[in-house]
Formats: C-alpha cells, structure tokens, sequence
C-alpha cells in the first residue's frame, strides 16, 4: 500500500494502521489507539530526542504486543495506529487541544507548537481519519454480517505521572454500558494480588474517550476500555502473563451470547483524560 506522497506520509512512511486478523471468527473488534510510535519523516521526529520517542509521552508501551497476543488467542481482528499519539491524538476529539499536544507530562513538543490549520488538516487526513474509517469498514463488515460487535479498546499507562504514582496494576473504563465491564472487574478482583481500577486512572466517562464514544456507544454496541500499567510489559514474558490474565478473565464474559445486543444508553461526562 502506497501511502499518498501529496500528503504527510511518503512511500517510505508505514501506513496510518494496521489491520490484524481481519477475518477473525469472533463478534468482537480489538483497537488500539496509541500502539505505536512512528513518527512521519516530514515532521523529522517532531523535534524531539531519540530517546524521547520510546517513552510513555509518544505511545502506549506493550499495548501492541498484548493485542497482538488477544487477536490470535480469541481469533478476533484487530486494529491498530501506527503512528504516534503527537502526531495526532486518535482517541481525542478533533477540537481537544491535546489531540495535538503542546506539552506532555511537562515535555514540549516542539513540532505541535502553534500549529497552522493546514498542519492539522493533513494529519487528519494522512493518520486520523484513516484510522477511524478502518475501524467503521470493520464493523460495518460485522453489521453485513448480522452481527452485533463488541469493541474492546486496550491503552497502557505510565506508573507515575506528573509525580502521581498509579498503584493499579489495572483499570476497567467504562461509561453507562456496564456489560463488559462490570464482570471483568469482578473476574480480575479474585485475584487478591491485583489491583483494579473502576474508571481508574482514567475514565471512560471523560469526553476525551473518542474512539469508543464515535464507534461504540452512538450505536449501543458493547464495548469496555482497559489499561495496563507499563512496567507490567516491559518484557516479553510480562507481557504474556499479563495478556494471559486479562484474556482468562474475558474469556467467558464474551462468549456469552446475550452480550450481542445494541444497547441504546445515554452518556455522562467526567474530568480525566485517556
């Protein structure tokens, strides 16, 4: 796939996502927003230092890797962002300032400081909209299939922000559609050596959830966002172990049958950012 070189992305720019198992069997779409790390060789790593770009600021570490692992376990599709959440945000509304950061966890970002509309708009049109219109084909392809989906959104989160230290080894992030997500907390909770978060440390009733708020909920389709701390998938074997806990707990919630249904809610909003 030839990347339009008009635009923000060359021929030697990866596509905006990657699409995984896109046939899978099962009724349920894995996404992932901030999996990667990329950054256009237009925007010459957005002025930043080599070793930024491998920090919690530019993407969501180990998040690719643990969908990677639920697509193949379960035999379900995935998608996945390719470029960095400081090219554009893709779980951001459009008019959220932080959908172009300025400023992360008390880094600038030199390339996102005054940003011109034509900037923004050729983002928008090389990665974010790209992004989400992958996700619409595919549940629409579930849609033509009769098929009710769910969509599971999985974010990782860094330890210690802004000198806050997170203690959840997990959270469960979730808005007024509490099917998923209630039992997976509870599933979780058995494990005493777990520490699980309800709407923590970020919430799914915060306006700043967008992919599942545009995909998910207008619709009434099931859906639960998760969060992994990043210090659990440091490692190949972390990660196995905790892709391991987090599908054993999914595990019997979605093979429910009665999950496949639209569900019709309205939302509420809160204050955290995700």
């Amino acid at each position: 796939m030839k990347n339009n070189q008009a635009g923000l992305l060359s021929d030697n720019d990866p596509p905006p996502f990657y699409l995984h198992n896109g046939n899978g069997v099962v009724g349920f779409l894995f996404t992932g927003d901030h999996t990667g790390n990329t950054i256009p060789i237009k925007l010459k790593q957005m002025g930043l230092r080599e070793e930024e770009l491998s920090r919690h600021i530019t993407f969501d570490i180990g998040t690719r890797e643990v969908i990677l692992r639920m697509a193949e376990s379960f035999d379900a599709p995935a998608i996945m962002g390719n470029y960095s959440r400081l090219v554009v945000d893709l779980n951001r509304r459009l008019d959220d300032p932080s959908a172009f950061p300025e400023l992360v966890d008390n880094i600038p970002i030199p390339e996102n400081q005054q940003l011109g509309d034509l900037k923004r708009q050729e983002r928008i049109d090389s990665v974010y909209n790209p992004y989400h219109n992958a996700i619409d084909t595919q549940l629409k392809k579930f849609a033509h299939n009769n098929v009710v989906p769910a969509l599971i959104s999985i974010h990782s989160f860094t330890p210690v922000l802004m000198g806050e230290v997170r203690e959840c080894h997990m959270g469960v992030l979730w808005d007024k559609d509490d099917r998923i997500a209630l039992p997976l907390i509870q599933r979780l909770r058995e494990n005493a050596d777990i520490v699980v978060g309800d709407n923590e440390p970020y919430s799914g009733r915060h306006m700043a959830n967008f992919t599942i708020d545009h995909h998910a909920e207008p619709a009434g389709l099931p859906y639960v966002g998760i969060e992994i701390r990043q210090d659990l998938l440091r490692s190949t074997e972390r990660i196995r172990r905790w892709s391991d806990i987090l599908k054993d707990a999914l595990d019997p919630i979605l093979a429910d049958t009665r999950l496949y249904t639209q569900q019709l809610l309205a939302r509420t909003t809160g204050s955290e950012h995700v």
